[in-house]
C-alpha cells in the first residue's frame, strides 16, 4: 500500500491564519480538493511536513460580478463552475471545459484555485483562463497583488505564487459582445486531453476587437497564442481568418510525443481545435449559438 510520509495537519479557519501558518512552517502545503496533491504524496513525489486544509474557508467560494469584472473565489468547486448560470452567460467556455473534466466525484471536490496552482500542462482550466485573459489575486504578508495569466505560470508545475502566499481569486473582464468556447480531444470521457484549445473573442461591430487563445496538452506548460491573437485583432471573422489562426496554432505549439499520440498528430489537432473554438466563440458573440 502506498502511504504518504508523516506530516502535521491544520484545519484553517481564516485566510490570515493560512498565511500565518505558511510563514511559520517552511515547506507547508495547502490542500483543498486534494486530487493532485494526495496522489503525489502517496507516491512520495511530494513530502510536505505540514498540511493546511482550507476547505472551511467559505469566504473563498463564490462567483459574482464586481464592477467591470467577474470574480471567482479560489475555493470554488468545479461543479459550481459547471452549474453557474452567471458564469455560463458571461463565459460559456467554462461549462464546455467542466463537462469534460474528470468525473462527478472529482468535480464535487476539486477547486479552480487548485487546478491553476498545479500548473499541469494537460489541465483544462488554465487554458480557459488564458483565453479569457483572466487575472489572479495572490495574497501574502504584504497584501494582495494581481498577476495576469500569461505571467502566472512560470514553467511546468511552477507558478507566481511564492512561499508564504495564497491564490485567493480569479478575475475575468466583463466586456460586451463577448463569446468563448473550449474544444477538447480525449481518449475516453473525463481523461486528460490529447489536445485542447480555449478561445474567446470580443467583437466591435463586424470586427474582432480582441481575442484570447489558450492551448492545453500541447507543450510543457499552458500556451497562450499571442501571434494568432494579434492576427485576429481588427479583422472581420471568416473561415479563412480562422484557418490562418489554426495554422499558427500548429506552428507555435510544442507538443511532446507520448502514449496519447505523436507530435504531428497533436500539431494537427491544435490547428483543427483552434479553428473550431474560434468559430463557436464567434457564433456565441453574435448570439448565433445557444
Amino acid at each position: 500500500m502506498q502511504t504518504p510520509a508523516p506530516f502535521d495537519y491544520e484545519r484553517a479557519t481564516s485566510v490570515d491564519g493560512v498565511l500565518a501558518s505558511l510563514r511559520a512552517h517552511e515547506g507547508a502545503r495547502v490542500i483543498a480538493g486534494g486530487h493532485s496533491l494526495i496522489p503525489m504524496m502517496k507516491l512520495r513525489l511530494a513530502t510536505p511536513e505540514y498540511l493546511i486544509d482550507i476547505n472551511d474557508l467559505e469566504e473563498l467560494e463564490y462567483i459574482r460580478e464586481e464592477g467591470d469584472e467577474l470574480a471567482i473565489g479560489a475555493l470554488t468547486r468545479h461543479v459550481d463552475l459547471l452549474e453557474s448560470e452567471l458564469l455560463y452567460e458571461r463565459y460559456p467556455l467554462f461549462r464546455d471545459a467542466e463537462q469534460v473534466i474528470a468525473d462527478p466525484v472529482v468535480r464535487n471536490r476539486g477547486t479552480i484555485g487548485g487546478s491553476l496552482c498545479q500548473a499541469d500542462a494537460a489541465e483544462d482550466l488554465s487554458a480557459v483562463c488564458v483565453a479569457a485573459k483572466a487575472k489572479v489575486v495572490i495574497r501574502g504578508a504584504e497584501g494582495p497583488r494581481v498577476v495576469g495569466m500569461h505571467d502566472f505560470h512560470r514553467g511546468p508545475w511552477m507558478t507566481a505564487v511564492q512561499d508564504g502566499e495564497l491564490l485567493t481569486e480569479i478575475r475575468l473582464p466583463l466586456l460586451p459582445s463577448a463569446g468563448s468556447a473550449h474544444e477538447k480531444v480525449e481518449r475516453r470521457a473525463g481523461d486528460w486531453a490529447i489536445a485542447a484549445v480555449s478561445a474567446a473573442v470580443w467583437l466591435d461591430g463586424d470586427t474582432i476587437a480582441d481575442a484570447g487563445i489558450g492551448l492545453s496538452s500541447l507543450g510543457p506548460m499552458t500556451i497562450g497564442l499571442s501571434r494568432a491573437e494579434e492576427l485576429l485583432r481588427g479583422k472581420t471573422p471568416s473561415e479563412e481568418l480562422f484557418e490562418q489562426a489554426g495554422a499558427i496554432a500548429s506552428e507555435d505549439c510544442h507538443p511532446i510525443p507520448d502514449q496519447r499520440g505523436p507530435v504531428d498528430y497533436k500539431r494537427h489537432l491544435a490547428g483543427v481545435l483552434t479553428k473550431r473554438a474560434l468559430r463557436r466563440a464567434t457564433a456565441r458573440a453574435l448570439k448565433q449559438e445557444v
